[in-house]
């Protein structure tokens, strides 16, 4: 069996170098980053099965880390090790859609015990494939493919998690606020630009259906719609 591949991101050398050596007596294979733009350099290359995240880094920060990997990679597993315990920062962490979040100072052995649980439920779990059919398209949302004929899109997490809902609820109005609570965690005028750009990339990654139209609803929101 290959060896759990882990990419580490973290300021602190001296304390990084500790941990980055008992995880690779461990069995672990560890790559280390020293800031938050160092770790989204890494993250193609290196490909890991879990990312290991502080917070507080110069350049990029960890919640920043995790909101761009999850653009684009929503089954990694992301951890954030932070001295930062308030209860609006791990909820942060959590709307950013992290597997974990332990509070620094911990023991090495505690990190190990939740990495081996993570991964034991990860195997253990039946992982089915969840697929939405409209028009001449199917929308492999565990993918993020959109296939119309013989043409293949792959479109990012975000825009995924906003086409599921539309899928969901095709032909039917999906509010614009459940739309930015989904695909972000809260409602914000940045966040609403953002959704107005995200819908006009699925517009073209659907450009290839001429049964498929995303309308906007004035005021309302957005509908997938099957043109008849």
């Amino acid at each position: 069996m290959k060896p759990l591949k882990i990419l580490f991101a973290d300021d602190d050398l001296k304390y990084s170098m500790l941990l980055k050596r008992f995880l690779e007596k461990e069995g672990y294979e560890v790559t280390y980053a020293g800031n938050g733009i160092i770790a989204l350099e890494q993250f193609p290359l290196v490909k890991p099965d879990l990312v290991l995240l502080d917070i507080n880094m110069p350049g990029c920060n960890g919640f920043e880390v995790a909101e761009r990997i999850r653009e684009t990679d929503k089954h990694v597993l992301i951890f954030f090790l932070s001295d930062r315990s308030d209860k609006a920062d791990r909820l942060q962490g959590f709307q950013l859609r992290a597997n974990d979040y332990l509070s620094k100072p911990f023991y090495p052995e505690e990190l190990m015990a939740r990495i081996r649980e993570r991964f034991t439920l990860q195997l253990s779990d039946t992982v089915e494939e969840e697929t939405y059919r409209f028009g001449q398209s199917v929308f492999n949302y565990s993918t993020n493919e959109i296939r119309t004929g013989n043409n293949k899109v792959l479109i990012t997490s975000r825009q995924a998690d906003i086409l599921r809902l539309l899928a969901k609820n095709l032909n039917l109005s999906v509010d614009r606020d459940l739309l930015l609570n989904t695909a972000w965690g809260s409602v914000s005028y940045a966040n609403s630009l953002a959704l107005n750009v995200q819908i006009t990339y699925l517009r073209k990654a659907l450009r290839n259906d001429s049964a498929v139209k995303i309308e906007s609803l004035m005021k309302k929101g957005y509908v997938l719609k099957i043109m008849i």
